[in-house]
This record gives structure tokens, C-alpha cells and sequence, in this order.
């Protein structure tokens, strides 16, 4: 046990005290917060007026990690240090592999290159996620595992029955969240290499309600004869040139969730009031840039001419 000075708070209160603390840069990280009764003891690093000394029991110490971005069994690091990838490696029992991002997404199929640092020579592993499990390669079609509370927050939304369309599907994670509620789910890419690892994903999560397609998403409003009730766009780099044909693909009264890396807020809402939406809600998905970050537009669809 370690002697240090503390405060006492009342337990209903620990997690305001324990906030103001960390915030004003005193709160003790190296010791463990202790219960006393109807108090909780908060470990501070300096005297204060109203604080006493107790003992407390010292945390383990935190090994610090390079910054990864984890999918499946895969790290992905945005530095090239294989030593540092070493002790990802080490670090974390589930991992097979770690990556580094030599490029960046880019063309049609949203691929980009990787550099094995350590482990396994593979791009491939399987994510699970929300009871589902996605097969992914990471050098041949596009996923981001950033985008599951996403996913959640859609379900959520979600009439049962519902006919969905996703635009830019890639190996099919909105499209097999969403069919457990839907009647039909459209799935389209363009990548080849996507529809194939969304063809095993469907069959190993037993989903019967899903059509893939491979085509171009210019082409799906002169492809497909009838209109969604909710559409799903996540192409956040070139999206915006799409909306006009997701407007003409969903039914009056429908929603369009339209991602896109934006640099102010509303930076869509012109063309989306033109085109016949009404921007429902607007939020911060993750930061990409000191000054971008990628948003999703929740967008209501009024009566409109197709």
C-alpha cells in the first residue's frame, strides 16, 4: 500500500469528482480509486484544503503502445517501425498480424497498399462484431471497423420490413446489420473482390435477405425498377456526385444516410435542400484532419420526381 493525500466524495458524485480532477490535472493515475462506506477516496498528487492522507493500492503499470487502429486479429500502424509493431504484437495475444498503411484509400474499388511489419504475411482476418462475423482483406476491399456503433444506431432507426439499399456496400457489414430487420437488402459495389467476400460473409451469417450486385451506383436508378425505403451511402471521399441517384433510388418519405469527410458544418446542406431533403441530423463520426472530419447526414426525402 502506498500513502497519499486524497478527497473524499460521496459514491454518487466519484465520477464528477473523478472527471474535475483528471481535468485539472491532480487526480493520482498511478493508484487505485478506494471505496470507504458511502465514500469514495480519490488519490490526488498535491495537499488541498479539504483533502487527508489514506492508504491506496498502486495500479499495475500501463505499458504504453505505439497508436494502432485494431481490425479482427490485424494492427494497423500509421508509422514504419517494425520494432514498435513487435510490441503491438507481443503486447496483445489476439492479434495474428501487424500492418503498416504505406497509402491511402484511393480509386473506385477503395483499396490501398499495406506493408507487413510483423506476424503473419496476410491482409486478411475476420472481425466480430455484434454477433455477426465479416471476413475482410484489408488490401483488396474496403471496411472500417470505426463505423460499427454506426451500424447500431441505424438498426435502431429501422422499421421492421423495411427495403434498404446499400450504395457502396463493400464486404457487407451495414448490409447483414440491417437485413435483421428488413424485408430486402440491396447490396452494391463496384469492387469485384467485395462481392465475393460479402458472398461468404452472407453464407456464414446464414443471411438470405440480402442481393448483392456488382455495378456502378450511377447505373443502380436505370438497374433497379422500384425505390427503398432507406438508403445507406458510405463513400465519404466522392459521395456527393452519387446523392442525385440516391434521390431518385428512395421512396417520398424515405431516409438517405450520407457519409462524407467535410471540413464545416453544414457543407452539404445547399445541394441536399436542392436535390429535395430535408438534413435530419448532422454528426461527427470520427476526426480524419486537424480541420476535416468524417460526418453522416441523416437526410428525410420529400415527394420528388424520379
Amino acid at each position: 500500500m502506498v500513502e497519499q493525500w486524497c478527497i473524499r466524495v460521496p459514491v454518487q458524485r466519484g465520477e464528477e469528482f473523478r472527471l474535475a480532477l483528471i481535468e485539472e490535472g491532480v487526480l493520482d493515475l498511478s493508484l487505485k480509486v478506494r471505496r470507504d462506506g458511502a465514500l469514495l477516496l480519490l488519490p490526488v498528487t498535491e495537499e488541498r484544503e479539504e483533502a487527508v492522507r489514506d492508504n491506496f493500492e498502486p495500479l499495475p503499470e500501463r505499458l504504453v503502445l505505439p497508436r494502432h487502429e485494431l481490425v479482427g486479429g490485424i494492427a494497423i500502424m500509421q508509422d514504419n517501425n517494425p520494432a514498435d509493431a513487435a510490441k503491438i504484437l507481443s503486447s496483445r495475444p489476439s492479434l495474428h498480424t501487424v500492418l503498416y498503411a504505406a497509402g491511402v484509400v484511393s480509386g473506385e474499388h477503395r483499396t490501398r497498399e499495406f506493408k507487413v511489419l510483423a506476424g503473419l504475411p496476410t491482409t486478411r482476418t475476420d472481425v466480430i462484431e455484434y454477433g455477426h462475423r465479416f471476413a475482410v482483406d484489408l488490401s483488396t476491399a474496403y471496411f472500417s471497423a470505426r463505423l460499427s456503433s454506426e451500424r447500431q444506431r441505424i438498426l435502431s432507426q429501422m422499421e421492421n420490413h423495411e427495403t434498404v439499399l446499400d450504395m457502396f456496400a463493400g464486404v457487407g457489414p451495414f448490409a447483414i446489420t440491417l437485413a435483421t430487420r428488413a424485408e430486402l437488402v440491396v447490396a452494391s459495389d463496384i469492387n469485384p473482390h467485395a462481392i465475393l467476400l460479402m458472398l461468404a460473409n452472407l453464407a456464414q451469417n446464414r443471411t438470405k435477405n440480402v442481393l448483392p450486385a456488382l455495378a456502378d451506383a450511377h447505373r443502380l436508378p436505370s438497374e433497379i425498377p422500384f425505390r427503398f425505403d432507406r438508403i445507406i451511402m458510405n463513400l465519404p471521399l466522392s459521395g456527393t456526385a452519387f446523392l442525385p441517384d440516391a434521390f431518385r433510388l428512395c421512396k417520398p418519405g424515405g431516409m438517405i444516410h450520407f457519409y462524407s469527410l467535410v471540413s464545416k458544418e453544414g457543407e452539404h446542406s445547399r445541394i441536399i435542400s436542392r436535390l429535395g431533403g430535408v438534413t435530419a441530423g448532422e454528426r461527427i463520426v470520427r476526426s480524419y484532419s486537424p480541420v476535416e472530419w468524417h460526418a453522416v447526414y441523416d437526410i428525410a426525402v420529400g415527394t420528388h420526381d424520379g
